[in-house]
């Protein structure tokens, strides 16, 4: 489903994660300062706030479990971060650096496109917050292009996905764990894409599930969300909905911007190229056929896989 979750993941990766993944805890126990973790903050010196109504950062409350966040947080590959996250979580229960760790791996199963794994790690880092809109977004995101109609768990999956969704749009102005120094467009930016990613998740699930209208709703609240910077599949989907609820001039509207938008020679591009055939056809006989059947999971952009639709079925939606 991950339309513009590449994109988002280094955003995150550049911001909002790094601020997370680099705390520099006081050697006294004192108020993080959001410096590089290689350079502790000076004991004793001043005390910098959050940004109003932003978490305070996590801190260590010893230099040996700074150092040991320090050695875990170092490792780039996921299954060897995932390890020393459990192995740090195991040696300091009570640490508030153990989310950064599970979030840190998370997003390295992301980039490896291990869905599976990433969930878990998501999970381990919800469970130690379940408001931070980071996890919550990923969880979300990959349960949605995960989870297939064959699953025996489906339900539980979309259900756990719609629940991380809207926990991230709650928690967005709130759960964000900022540095004092972090630009306010950095973190306007951050949420913008959190908040896009959460309603083209929850509007995924909806077309799953043929509930077309909220479909349209929420995917068009990500399109709202993201007017700056354009998706071109959050275009393809909101067409997909529009089109099954019989609504062609405007899904072809849709289809015509994922077209403008979309990378020449994309598999999002072929997509909306075909559903704008489709709906061009439908719009110059009348409109007289039914809205097209549900659709069947879509290759994200990121990475394209074969198969496409005939002429007379909607784009598929992915997962």
């Amino acid at each position: 489903m991950r339309s513009s979750f590449a994109i988002v993941a280094v955003l995150l990766a550049t911001g909002t994660v790094i601020a997370q993944t680099n705390p520099a805890p006081n050697q006294t126990g004192g108020q993080a300062q959001g410096q590089s973790a290689t350079k502790p903050a000076n004991a004793g010196g001043p005390q910098t706030q959050p940004p109003s109504g932003a978490k305070k950062l996590p801190e260590a409350k010893s230099q040996e479990e700074y150092k040991a966040y320090q050695d875990a947080a170092a490792k780039t590959n996921p299954d060897e971060m995932a390890a020393a996250a459990d192995a740090f979580a195991a040696k300091f229960p009570n640490s508030e650096l153990r989310e950064l760790l599970y979030v840190r791996a998370m997003n390295l199963y992301q980039q490896s496109d291990n869905a599976e794994k990433e969930i878990a790690m998501g999970r381990k880092a919800i469970a130690i917050d379940p408001t931070d809109p980071v996890p919550l977004i990923n969880v979300a995101s990959a349960l949605a292009e995960a989870t297939h109609d064959t699953d025996l768990d489906r339900q539980d999956r979309y259900n756990e996905a719609s629940k991380d969704a809207q926990a991230a749009i709650s928690n967005i102005d709130t759960g964000l764990h900022v540095p004092p120094n972090a630009p306010p467009e950095r973190v306007a930016m951050v949420k913008t894409n959190i908040l896009a990613m959460a309603y083209e998740t929850l509007g995924v699930i909806e077309i799953n599930e043929k509930n077309y209208a909220a479909a349209e709703q929420n995917l068009q609240k990500a399109v709202d969300a993201r007017k700056a910077s354009p998706e071109a599949s959050v275009y393809l989907r909101l067409s997909v909905a529009q089109d099954n609820l019989g609504k062609y001039p405007q899904a072809l509207e849709s289809a015509n911007k994922a077209a403008e938008l979309a990378q020449p020679g994309s598999v999002v591009q072929s997509l909306a190229k075909q559903q704008q055939a489709r709906l061009q056809k439908l719009i110059a006989a009348g409109s007289a056929s039914s809205p097209a059947t549900s659709p069947t999971a879509m290759p994200a952009p990121a990475k394209p896989a074969t198969g496409q639709p005939s002429n007379t079925t909607p784009p598929p939606t992915p997962h």
